[in-house]
């Protein structure tokens, strides 16, 4: 475990190979089953509720149809998730081809937002978890295992991957900081 900035990190964080392959791994992390979609920051419902209008456009009718009827997120302060699609697929995806990918995303390349996606998908697999501090977690899911097989082929460190997002959500200072710590090992 390490510590910087009183933002405790796992060390399979540090030392794991990572880069995602959606042309293997299908866009799974939107996909699970279950009741909850990616969880949201409290700050991320109203960012998303200004340009809401604007993903529609990539989405599919059933989305548009849940979003309309129910929302598109559940839940309350300190613990929103988005809202899924028959316990599976989080509202903003879409699918290109047979992959699933983020509408949120789509429109944030197509210039219509000026915001990427919410932070817990930029991260992912790295999870924030707030106890006393907060502490990032690897989640290891055997969907992700090609992202680790291509990470360790390209030699690719899982905080390299997820540089642009670790930025967002720490700063650059905090993120040369944990970058640092792949030289020391």
């Amino acid at each position: 475990m390490h510590i910087i900035d009183d933002i405790l990190i796992e060390e399979d964080i540090i030392h794991s190979f990572f880069a995602c392959d959606l042309e293997k791994c299908k866009g799974a992390c939107c996909t699970f089953p279950g009741e909850y979609g990616a969880p949201l920051l409290n700050e991320e419902i109203s960012i998303i509720e200004s340009f809401l209008e604007n993903v529609k456009e990539f989405l599919s009718s059933r989305a548009i149809e849940i979003i309309n009827s129910s929302g598109f997120y559940r839940g309350g302060t300190n613990h929103y998730t988005t809202q899924c699609i028959d316990k599976r697929d989080c509202v903003f995806v879409y699918y290109d081809n047979v992959i699933a990918k983020c509408a949120l995303e789509k429109a944030y390349l197509a210039k219509k937002t000026n915001w990427r996606k919410p932070l817990s998908c930029h991260l992912f697999p790295i999870r924030i978890k707030k106890y006393s501090q907060i502490h990032l977690h690897y989640e290891k899911i055997p969907e992700c295992l090609p992202g680790i097989v291509k990470g360790t082929i390209n030699n690719q460190h899982l905080i390299i991957s997820l540089n642009e997002a670790l930025i967002i959500a720490f700063g650059e200072d905090w993120t040369n900081k944990v970058k640092a710590l792949l030289n020391q090992t």
